[in-house]
């Protein structure tokens, strides 16, 4: 378990699993409202070299060079992502983010890494990292060490 008491750690947190990754890695966001996952997800993709990222609530998916940050959150099920081409998406090899995952939790790869962020508010943040796949756990390893 990982404790962040700021945005700036939150944020780096995503960064340095960024500059450990590879292309069509897949990492699920899980938490409630302002439990950081955007945040999380910023540092991840400045890491990358995207300047802005905001949270892709009404348009689902939003494509940046490398990287794609879906927003599953108004989804009621795998058959609605997978109306929006996600399979397709995945083929891409680029490396995903999705925010809002356990409602597709069908449609997750087999293949990713489960974040989970708790905490609102200017309240510290406690998350966890479960790797699902060889590959995700030695990506967690190196960038935890």
């Amino acid at each position: 378990m990982l404790r962040s008491s700021s945005e700036d750690e939150t944020m780096a947190l995503g960064a340095r699993l960024a500059a450990k990754g590879y292309p069509g890695m897949f990492v699920a966001l899980y938490g409630g409202l302002g439990a950081g996952k955007t945040v999380f997800a910023r540092g991840f993709a400045r890491e990358m070299g995207i300047g802005e990222l905001t949270s892709p609530t009404f348009t689902i998916v939003c494509e940046h060079e490398g990287l794609l940050h879906f927003d599953a959150y108004r989804l009621t099920g795998a058959a609605e992502l997978h109306d929006i081409g996600f399979l397709d998406y995945l083929a891409r090899g680029r490396r995903i983010l999705m925010e809002w995952p356990e409602n597709v939790e069908d449609a997750l790869p087999d293949e990713r890494i489960d974040v989970y962020l708790e905490g609102s508010g200017d309240a510290e943040r406690l998350i966890r990292m479960i790797p699902h796949g060889e590959r995700a756990a030695q990506l967690i390893r190196e960038a935890l060490a």
